[in-house]
């Protein structure tokens, strides 16, 4: 095999295997900073020897094995570890018949588990939100640092540092390596959902920068999301979230036009929407519905999804439903965002006067006060009344608060229009 392609296989046999690695050593070690350092070892081991020796058959199962070495190796190093190393390496031995059933038995135990254990450790409240999305991206999305900072538009220094300060935190506030108890669990469940939307939605519309849509962050909150479902199967929002992202992201294609220019929902082509993925959003929705009678957010934003995604046209939404999600959710979350996307689909089932009425409630929410969807939204609704002066003064605010080129652009372009 030629050097290019032992990189390449070392390369995807990372990308696929590094969140189970590091999961599985982390158990051993209790340490995710350390594990994700012993799981480079066995990285670094693979691009000294697989070029020389060739690509093992089971090349996951190779680093994992190496990775467990270098594991029992450090543990036995650990004079305040001693005693856990000999019982993990004692542990270990038992189970080694041969070199290859030693492979074998270490990719296979508990790597479901250990995957849990690092989302929730990765996730935990101890860190920023920004923290744990950069800890995530590292250690379960597989993304390099100048990836993440790349992804959010943020100085590779500032990311190296705030993953270190993180695994950093996790070690000092001793943060066991676990999946919380039944009654934390919730609590904690939320934040990794939160985490993974946030990575979702950087990549459907970024903040900043001049691409609307980044398809690679969407597909590896995606990836996540169904990793995380096949976790916890019997979590209803953890299905709630997958369907929600599922049906957003069938949307991908139609969202922007040759030119990456941005293409409004109402105005999209139905039929570049990929059906697949709204067949498994669909599905995941009924799954969530199914665990619980008490709809969560997620599963309430994955319902007002699947109403665009049944309606072959515009014309065909089940606008009035889409409110009725948007009161339960209001309910729920008190967000004013909410209010603001519940006041655009009342316009849409009732008329623009009912939409501009609530939008006008609170348009001096502190919350909004720089979100540029509001007079993003209360310029269509004025446009739609024929009051075409107030409505470009709204979308020429709404291009001045607005952080994303492509999206400043699109609302520039639309006061031009209507002028």
């Amino acid at each position: 095999m030629s050097s290019e392609r032992t990189h390449r296989a070392i390369e995807a046999a990372w990308r696929i295997d590094a969140p189970r690695i590091i999961a599985a050593v982390a158990r051993m070690t209790g340490d995710v900073g350390t594990a994700e350092d012993l799981a480079q070892d066995a990285l670094v081991a693979a691009l000294r020897s697989w070029p020389e020796q060739g690509v093992p058959d089971n090349p996951g199962a190779w680093l994992m094995a190496t990775a467990k070495r270098r594991a029992i190796d450090h543990l036995r190093r650990g004079r305040m570890l001693e005693r856990k190393h000999e019982q993990v390496a004692y542990d270990i031995d038992q189970q080694t018949t041969s070199p290859e059933a030693s492979i074998h038995e270490a990719i296979d135990d508990d790597v479901g588990d250990d995957l849990l254990r690092l989302i929730f450790t990765a996730c935990h409240p101890v860190l920023s939100t920004e923290a744990r999305v950069a800890l995530t991206l590292r250690l379960l999305g597989g993304l390099t640092t100048e990836e993440i900072a790349r992804a959010f538009l943020a100085p590779v220094p500032t990311v190296a540092q705030r993953i270190v300060r993180a695994k950093r935190t996790l070690a000092e506030a001793h943060v066991p390596f676990e999946v919380p108890r039944q009654e934390e669990r919730a609590a904690r469940l939320g934040s990794v959902l939160e985490v993974i939307y946030l990575i979702f939605n950087e990549g459907y519309a970024a903040t900043a920068g001049d691409a609307w849509l980044r398809a690679d962050l969407c597909e590896e909150a995606l990836r996540l999301a169904r990793v995380l479902a096949g976790l916890a199967p019997d979590e209803s929002e953890v299905h709630g979230l997958v369907a929600l992202l599922e049906l957003q992201a069938s949307r991908n294609r139609a969202r922007i036009d040759t030119a990456g220019e941005p293409v409004l929902l109402l105005e999209q082509d139905r039929s570049r929407w990929d059906r697949l993925l709204i067949q498994r959003g669909l599905a995941a929705l009924e799954r969530a519905q199914q665990l619980t009678d008490t709809l969560g957010p997620y599963t309430l934003q994955a319902a007002i999804a699947a109403c665009h995604a049944r309606a072959r046209t515009p014309g065909d939404t089940d606008w009035e439903r889409i409110v009725a999600l948007y009161d339960a959710l209001t309910e729920i979350t008190q967000s004013p965002v909410v209010a603001l996307n519940r006041a655009v689909a009342v316009a849409m089932a009732f008329g623009p006067d009912a939409g501009l009425e609530l939008i006008d409630d609170i348009v001096d929410e502190p919350a909004l006060r720089h979100y540029h969807l509001l007079p993003a939204a209360r310029a269509d609704l004025l446009h739609r009344l024929g009051r075409n002066v107030e409505a470009v003064a709204e979308l020429r605010r709404a291009a001045g608060l607005a952080q994303n080129e492509r999206e400043r652009a699109l609302l520039v372009q639309r006061a031009l229009d209507w002028s």
